[in-house]
């Protein structure tokens, strides 16, 4: 079975740019439904009360199967909202929710300024964004003789896996999360590593893990 992996947002960012003394704080969070990316327009939305606009889009889901809208929030017609969900649509990332908040600095941009700084402050916050991956996952458990420990603790971190337990006894008995399509290979590395004493076990299935990916940017960056 070939699993279907995207990109998702790890976790929140806000970036912040001005623009001709208009100051632009854009917010970027996942979603994995409409309900929750309307719950966190409206944080954003309640936190920022007193800007002169709030601008959301959002698409839930990835690739032919997704969910996507936005609203230019009173910015004249195709100016904010379109933009920044262009800028969304061209990234990559499925269940994300972006909301650019704008506070008017006195000198109007122009229908091309506007266009401009809401596509340059979500591309901005995008930047900032830790990824993610959300992916079809076998959780596995193994039982092993302590000299194979190191070996094969190498061997789940080198088919992009996770070690999510381990507890020592007569044998270490490790339980790692392995995409699907990692697990076939793992499987038989392990063989050969074992000379064919140790098959990993699958003792659970989530069809949409979230991994997150270790070169993703992050607020200690």
């Amino acid at each position: 079975m070939t699993a279907e992996c995207y990109l998702i947002p790890a976790q929140e960012a806000r970036t912040e740019l001005v623009v001709v003394n208009s100051r632009f704080i854009a917010n970027a969070a996942p979603a994995f439904s409409v309900e929750e990316a309307k719950e966190f327009i409206a944080r954003i939305r309640g936190e920022f009360s007193d800007a002169s606009h709030n601008v959301p889009a959002y698409i839930i889901g990835h690739g032919s199967s997704t969910i996507s809208h936005c609203n230019d929030d009173g910015e004249p017609s195709g100016t904010a909202g379109r933009p920044v969900l262009a800028v969304l649509q061209g990234s990559g990332l499925g269940d994300v929710v972006v909301v650019i908040t704008r506070y008017f600095g006195g000198t109007k941009l122009g229908t091309g300024g506007l266009v401009r700084a809401y596509s340059d402050s979500t591309r901005s916050v995008l930047q900032a964004l830790p990824r993610a991956q959300k992916i079809p996952t076998h959780t596995v458990l193994l039982s092993l003789p302590y000299n194979l420990y190191e070996r094969v603790i190498k061997l789940v971190k080198t088919h992009q896996g996770q070690v999510i337990d381990e507890e020592f006894a007569t044998l270490v008995t490790v339980t790692a999360r392995l995409s699907f399509d990692d697990l076939p290979e793992f499987q038989n590395d392990l063989q050969e590593l074992s000379r064919g004493q140790i098959q990993a076990e699958i003792i659970a299935t989530n069809t949409e893990t979230i991994m997150p990916l270790a070169d993703s940017p992050s607020e200690d960056d």
